[in-house]
């Protein structure tokens, strides 16, 4: 938390992502409906229609179906990621496209909570240089009297 009351972090990438090979932080994907609910039914749209394209575009996602026994509870969209966080989305009443649109969206995200970015940039080893600017490599005559003060 910071004096403003808001949690902020720096800038960096999910278990050092992008160094080696990408990684997509989520783990897997499961759906949890009733397969006799009203609210469900574009659950069971998606998973006779989008699921096995769903699979077949993010193969590093395992995707779980699981339908209850009963009415039972609403229909759930739950992601787990590698950092073990665990989100679930309602997807009661949404059509087979919100919830292809809903479970790309999940799979796109890192699993890390959206906060607020201190800086655009941050490294773990600064410079001691300093950062570059325009006249860093300019001969020092021209950081002294300026550019446009030079001797004729």
């Amino acid at each position: 938390m910071t004096g403003r009351g808001s949690p902020s972090r720096f800038l960096t990438a999910v278990l050092h992502n992008g160094v080696g090979r990408y990684v997509r932080q989520l783990q897997r994907l499961q759906l949890l409906f009733s397969p006799t609910a009203a609210d469900a039914r574009g659950a069971r749209q998606f998973v006779e229609e989008a699921a096995q394209d769903f699979a077949r575009q993010h193969p590093d996602v395992v995707l779980y179906v699981s339908p209850h026994k009963g009415p039972g509870p609403a229909p759930v969209l739950r992601a787990e990621y590698l950092n073990g966080t665990v989100r679930e989305e309602l997807i009661a009443s949404k059509t087979s496209e919100e919830i292809v649109q809903l479970a790309t969206k999940l799979a796109n995200q890192s699993g890390l909570d959206i906060i607020r970015i201190r800086k655009p940039f941050h490294t773990d080893n600064p410079s001691i240089q300093g950062q570059w600017h325009p006249l860093t490599n300019k001969p020092s005559i021209l950081t002294i009297q300026g550019p446009r003060l030079q001797p004729q």
